[in-house]
């Protein structure tokens, strides 16, 4: 199991095969507090890498969630819909978003391991 993280400060986790599961990291939910709202994205729907899948509220702010990879949707966390405190109790588990069928597997290559993130975060 790999997990990868973005500068949009999502991470992205694969079990090696073709689908990933996406969240957001514990320096995101830390930034926003208090989720209270999540959008996610349609089951289904194809996106580009960058482009918004989704929207997470918090009592201070609201955020975009960006696409981590390009790819289908093929699952989303109607566990995190109905609670999105899980954003925040369980970010890395639990508070997962959505997973993603990956169109182009090599798009993985780019992305921070876990090591650069922490360096990455820390400069945020």
């Amino acid at each position: 199991m790999t997990v990868k993280y973005t500068k949009d400060h999502e991470w992205v986790q694969s079990t090696g095969a073709d689908t990933v599961t996406v969240g957001i990291t514990v320096h995101a939910q830390d930034a926003l507090g208090d989720v209270v709202f999540v959008d996610l994205p349609q089951v289904g729907n194809d996106y580009a890498q960058g482009e918004v899948a989704g929207v997470v509220e918090s009592v201070k702010a609201a955020a975009d969630v960006y696409m981590p990879v390009s790819g289908e949707v093929v699952e989303v966390n109607e566990a995190l819909r109905a609670d999105p405190s899980l954003a925040n109790t369980d970010p890395l588990a639990a508070g997962w978003f959505f997973k993603v069928k990956l169109s182009d597997p090599a798009q993985l290559d780019a992305l921070m391991d876990s090591t650069a993130y922490d360096k990455f975060s820390a400069e945020a």
